[in-house]
C-alpha cells in the first residue's frame, strides 16, 4: 500500500480520531481553565464555547482539535501510550487558543466558530489577559507533569511560542507594505512560523513523550511543520472564498482587511494584468462588497488559487516524507496520515 493510499483511507477517519481526541483531552482542557480566578475564566470559558457571555452553560465546541490529536497520533505512531501524553496535549491546545484570541483583537475579527469572538463580548483587556493567563496554563500543565519528558517539552513549546510570535509579528507588518513589496519566500517564511510551528512541536511533544530519539523527534517536528503550511494554504484559501455559513466569518474577510495571504502574494507576484489590478485594490484604504468580490476574482485570474493548492499538495508530499524518516513503517502513523488529510481537505 502507497503512503497515498494509506492517507485516502485514513483521511476518511479523522473525523472520528478527533472526536475521540476531544473526549481524552476536553476533561483536563476543563478542569485546568476552571482553575483560573473568576472574570478571567468567564472569558476563557466562553471562548471555549463551554458557557454563554452571561456564564450559563452553552452547548458549543472547543475547536477542532487537530493539534492535540497530533501530539495524541505522534506518541501513537512511535510506540509510546498516548494517555501519558494528555497533558501535553491540552498544554498544546491552550497554547493555541492563546494564539486565536490575541489574533481576533489583532485583526479585529468579529466572529469565531460562529459567535460572536472574546473581545466582540467582554472588551480588548479582558480577553487579551485571558488569553496570557491560558498560555500560562499550558507551560504549568507541563511543569507540574511528572512524565520524564515534560520539561523538554516544556521548553520547546516556549520557543515554539517565541517564533509563533515573530511569524503573527510579520503578518501584521505586511499590511503597511505596499503590494509588490511582500515577496513569496517572505509570506511562507512568516506562515511556516505562524503555522507550521506549533503542528511541528505538537508532532515533537508527542515523540518525546513516546522516548524517540532526537532524530526521530526533529523529523517528527519537520512532518508537522510541513502539514502546518499545507494547512495555512488551505486556510489561506477558505479565507477568500469560504462559506461564511462554514466558517463563522463574512466571505473574504482576509481582502477586506488587505491581509498578504500566501494566494494573494502568489497573484501579486504573477506579473499578469490581473495581478496589478488586485494590486490596485488592495492600495485602497477600504474595500467595499463588490470591490472584495472583485479581488477575490483578481487572486483566481492571476494563479494564486491554483497555486496555493498545488503548492498544499506539495507541502504534504514533503510531510509525508519527513514522517517516513521517523516511522519507516507508514502503516503504523495511521493516525498521522489521517489529520494529514483532513487539513488539505477541509472545507472550513
Amino acid at each position: 500500500m502507497t503512503s497515498t493510499d494509506i492517507a485516502t483511507a485514513e483521511g476518511r477517519g479523522a473525523v472520528v480520531l478527533l472526536d475521540r481526541t476531544r473526549s481524552v483531552v476536553t476533561p483536563q482542557l476543563r478542569s485546568t481553565v476552571e482553575t483560573l480566578p473568576g472574570s478571567i475564566r468567564r472569558v476563557a470559558m466562553y471562548h471555549f464555547g463551554w458557557e454563554q457571555p452571561d456564564g450559563t452553560p452553552a452547548t458549543g465546541q472547543a475547536g477542532k482539535a487537530i493539534r492535540p490529536a497530533l501530539v495524541l497520533a505522534a506518541a501513537r505512531a512511535l510506540g509510546g501510550d498516548p494517555h501519558t501524553a494528555v497533558r501535553a496535549a491540552a498544554a498544546v491546545e491552550l497554547a493555541h487558543n492563546f494564539t486565536l484570541l490575541h489574533d481576533d483583537i489583532v485583526d479585529e475579527d468579529p466572529t469565531r466558530r460562529s459567535r460572536p469572538t472574546a473581545w466582540a463580548v467582554f472588551g480588548v483587556p479582558d480577553a487579551l489577559m485571558a488569553g496570557d493567563a491560558m498560555l500560562a496554563l499550558a507551560l504549568r500543565l507541563l511543569a507540574e507533569d511528572r512524565h520524564p519528558a515534560a520539561a523538554t517539552a516544556s521548553a520547546r513549546l516556549a520557543a515554539c511560542v517565541i517564533e509563533l510570535c515573530a511569524g503573527q509579528q510579520a503578518d501584521c507588518a505586511f499590511e503597511g507594505r505596499e503590494p509588490h513589496e511582500v515577496t513569496l519566500d517572505e509570506c511562507l517564511g512568516m506562515a511556516t512560523a505562524k503555522t507550521g510551528a506549533l503542528l511541528g512541536c505538537a508532532c515533537a511533544m508527542g515523540a518525546l513523550y513516546a522516548g524517540a530519539d532526537p532524530e526521530q523527534v526533529a523529523a517528527m517536528d519537520a512532518f508537522g511543520r510541513e502539514a502546518g503550511l499545507a494547512f495555512q494554504l488551505i486556510d489561506d484559501l477558505i479565507g477568500i472564498w469560504g462559506d461564511p455559513e462554514c466558517t463563522g466569518k463574512p466571505a473574504g474577510a482576509d481582502l477586506a482587511a488587505h491581509k498578504k495571504s500566501l494566494p494573494v502574494v502568489a497573484a501579486l507576484a504573477s506579473g499578469t494584468a490581473a495581478g496589478a489590478e488586485l494590486a490596485e485594490l488592495y492600495r485602497r484604504p477600504a474595500l467595499d462588497a463588490a470591490d472584495v468580490r472583485r479581488a477575490a476574482d483578481a487572486v483566481e485570474r492571476a494563479g494564486g488559487r491554483d497555486w496555493a493548492q498545488t503548492e498544499a499538495a506539495d507541502r504534504m508530499a514533503r510531510a509525508v516524507q519527513q514522517l517516513s524518516l521517523a516511522v519507516p513503517d507508514l502503516t503504523a502513523a495511521g493516525d498521522l496520515l489521517a489529520l494529514a488529510e483532513f487539513v488539505t481537505r477541509r472545507t472550513r
